[in-house]
């Protein structure tokens, strides 16, 4: 749905809110596939450089917020252009927030394998990770795309990731009961999960703000049926 301005400027502005948050977007997968490669080989230095990376998404953040508010307050947009420029200052908080949990994952996998030989429970985070990584890519590929179908293979993906989250829980309760020598390095393993899961959950809100970008409809409490 690419439409076009009277004024030139107009259409530029839009587009480099929209290349921005899709730049902003990549820093945040590339700091999701560091903290889960460098937990699944126990790479510190490249779970270290996670923490880095959080600081640029903080700044593209601030910078896209100001770009929308004065579009907003210098454009008087209506209708397709401010749900637009709503959906993306929504979209950049759940970004922000996307890698706000994958710093806490860094932290988390750091703590593991920091903590020095001990008694550690045996996870594989490989297809829970998967799937988180694959509703983050749709969603900003719905986005860029302005595609409101995809919330529904999301929010599919989403009910799986939960059931990932509540079979971790329950592995970890039985670690903790048979040795409680694995408490320590299974709390630093729930934290890592519930960091996972929340990124799954932050890509299904931006997915809705798709869907009311595209569509002018609010999916917060409404049935995924009415996005398609």
């Amino acid at each position: 749905m690419n439409k076009q301005h009277t004024l030139q400027q107009f259409d530029n502005e839009l587009e480099e809110i929209r290349t921005k948050l899709m730049k902003m977007g990549g820093q945040v997968e590339e700091m999701m596939k560091f903290s889960i490669v460098g937990f699944a080989t126990g790479n510190t230095a490249q779970l270290k450089e996670v923490l880095e990376m959080e600081h640029r998404v903080n700044a593209l953040e601030v910078e896209i917020d100001e770009i929308c508010n004065n579009v907003i307050a210098k454009r008087q947009p209506i209708a397709y252009d401010l749900r637009f420029l709503v959906a993306s200052l929504k979209m950049i908080r759940d970004l922000e927030r996307c890698g706000d949990e994958a710093e806490k994952m860094a932290r988390s996998a750091i703590r593991f394998y920091e903590a020095g030989p001990a008694v550690a429970p045996r996870m594989d985070f490989s297809a829970m990770s998967a799937h988180v990584t694959s509703m983050l890519h749709r969603a900003l590929d719905a986005y860029a795309r302005e595609d409101s179908e995809a919330l529904v293979e999301i929010i599919h993906e989403d009910k799986i990731v939960d059931d990932h989250f509540r079979n971790t829980i329950r592995l970890l309760i039985s670690y903790v009961l048979e040795d409680s020598r694995t408490i320590s390095r299974s709390i630093d393993l729930l934290f890592y999960a519930k960091a996972l899961e929340r990124i799954g959950d932050h890509s299904k809100n931006m997915a809705e703000h798709v869907v009311f970008m595209v569509k002018g409809r609010d999916m917060r409490h409404a049935s995924v049926s009415d996005a398609a």
